[in-house]
């Protein structure tokens, strides 16, 4: 097997010293193994790469959780005899741990777990201790034949790293106790304000005389729960609680590494996953023929495609024809996203959806709710001035009027333009800054409150409670661009419920049982982590300006 072309990938975009700051380079392929006979499906060879990121931890106290970076690799056959190039496809890699390889360096021993199913795997620190990490010629083995590729075969791999965090088992609260304030706000119990402790993942009962889980009649919601205190359902064992430990995105989807997934894609799928693939014009991702981003949404077509050649992205923040420059919003979180555009770049990921428990427990931890809180435990907030803007778009993106603090602690506004949007994914962090400076939940993922609204998976509806947490993506797609996850709300561009929000194109259909969690950059009332007033999301079809893209994997 040869490697015909070696992709060096930032995966995140994100380069700034205090933004973690992950990057994966020097890609090629050593050591194929034939052994196994001409074209077995037991033939493998190992992938081999660099990988580093900043402000890294493993902590035995406090949260007592580490962060890691979800390692995956495309591959696509580009020639050798017998084989036929092709598009872009998901690599198998090893499900023994002993047989990746990762060497200790500066200090800095690393320990890489491999998912089950073969998709990607997790790398971290294996000892306590902060800091950078930087491990060179990580070996990652690919058992290429199990994906059907020939020995002889000439392929471009690429590798990608998502950075996450690690949530640990353990019990938490829904709900925050205060009450019907937050609408639909989860309660113990259908005649109580309190908070619900998760104990475990066992069936829980929802509404009725004598459920576990009340939501206080569903007050304020824009589109109310399918239970009440007159109506019980069951929340089934399957569904993902949050009690069972898993791993969440660090932060939102950038528009750079939503602009990296388009480009692997078909120029079918592609077409479901952007607006205007066709056009020579530099569409934006509002559907507009060369015309400036809107809410920093900086993803353009760069080359329009054709059913032979798909169209090439770029990011072009500031307009000015030149791509992926230093101001051009690579390391922005990707909004005007919808619901399936959610469930295509999680299965692309070998990721999956998190469920709205997930989300409550991502932000607070095991700590006991404080009334009206956000994302860092508190009920204070400090809103960031993105209208004024150092280094607008650049990798130091920093906002320059805050309201409180050296720099606030939250993205939103009560003025909607088309000039607001997020800001740099992990803004308010420094090495030194506190959870609340950094506007952090508990265990270390950011804007989990304000930025962009998350997409989540909600016990509202049957739709939503038949999701089966155990099932992660297969890293491909529908020939359409649709999330082919069969347990999934909605993955397969069915359940179409929505209407075109005003202004945004909606581009997709599908997505009933998914809702919104956190607020966004443009509403300042639904920032509380137990606010449900959209957790049926009416137009979860069609794509909106608002929402952005996160999603978790189940821990091995």
């Amino acid at each position: 097997m040869k490697l015909f072309y070696t992709a060096i990938l930032l995966a995140t975009g994100i380069t700034f010293s205090n933004a973690n700051n992950v990057l994966v380079q020097n890609t090629s392929l050593t050591g194929q193994n034939t052994g196994a006979g001409v074209n077995n499906a037991a033939n493998y060879t190992s992938i081999q790469f660099d990988v580093s990121w900043d402000n890294s931890w493993n902590s035995a106290a406090g949260p007592s959780n580490w962060d890691a970076v979800w390692i995956f690799a495309k591959y696509k056959i580009v020639g050798g005899a017998g084989c036929i190039a092709g598009g872009w496809n998901h690599c198998t890699l090893s499900t023994t741990a002993a047989n990746h390889t990762i060497t200790t360096n500066n200090g800095v021993a690393g320990t890489i777990t491999p998912s089950t199913d073969g998709k990607g795997v997790f790398m971290y620190r294996s000892a306590t201790g902060t800091g950078s990490n930087n491990w060179q010629q990580v070996l990652l083995r690919w058992n290429y034949g199990a994906d059907g590729v020939l020995d002889a075969c000439q392929v471009t791999v690429k590798v990608y790293a998502i950075e996450m965090v690690y949530i640990p088992t353990g019990t938490f609260y829904v709900g925050d106790g205060i009450g019907a304030a937050p609408a639909g706000n989860l309660t113990a119990g259908t005649a109580s304000t309190a908070a619900y402790q998760v104990l475990n993942e066992n069936a829980i009962t929802l509404g009725g005389a004598g459920g576990n889980v009340g939501n206080n009649n569903g007050s304020g919601q824009s589109q109310g729960d399918d239970w009440n205190t007159a109506t019980q359902v069951t929340l089934p064992a399957v569904w993902p609680k949050g009690y069972t430990k898993y791993y969440l995105m660090k932060y939102e989807c950038s528009n750079e590494q939503y602009s990296e997934f388009l480009k692997t894609l078909t120029f079918a799928q592609q077409g479901n996953r952007f607006p205007a693939t066709t056009t020579a014009a530099p569409y934006n991702a509002s559907g507009a023929a060369a015309a400036a981003p809107t809410f920093r949404n900086a993803v353009k077509v760069k080359v329009a495609g054709n059913a032979a050649n798909p169209a090439d992205f770029g990011c072009d923040l500031n307009n000015d024809g030149t791509y992926n420059g230093a101001n051009d919003g690579q390391y922005i979180p990707y909004s005007s996203s919808s619901v399936p555009d959610l469930l295509a770049y999680l299965d692309w990921a070998a990721l999956r959806p998190m469920s709205e428990f997930e989300y409550e427990k991502g932000c607070r931890g095991n700590q006991v709710p404080v009334a009206g809180e956000y994302a860092w435990g508190s009920n204070s907030i400090y809103a960031a001035s993105y209208l004024a803007l150092s280094n607008s778009g650049a990798v130091n993106e920093l906002p320059n009027s805050p309201s409180a603090g050296p720099q606030g602690n939250a993205v939103y506004s009560t003025t909607v333009t088309v000039g607001n949007g997020p800001l740099r994914c992990g803004i308010f962090a420094t090495a030194a800054s506190t959870r609340v400076v950094a506007g952090a939940g508990y265990y270390g993922a950011m804007e989990m409150t304000g930025s962009c609204f998350d997409m989540v998976v909600n016990c509202a509806t049957v739709a939503g409670r038949s999701f089966d947490g155990s099932n992660h993506g297969d890293g491909s797609l529908s020939a359409t661009g649709y999330a082919n996850a069969t347990t999934w709300p909605g993955a397969n561009g069915n359940n179409a419920i929505g209407t075109t929000n005003a202004g945004v194109n909606a581009g997709s259909t599908g997505g009933a049982g998914m809702g919104l969690k956190g607020g966004d950059f443009n509403e300042a009332a639904y920032l509380l982590v137990s606010a449900r007033q959209y957790i049926q999301w009416p137009n979860s079809g069609g794509r909106d300006y608002r929402m952005g893209i996160r999603g978790v994997r189940t821990s091995p």
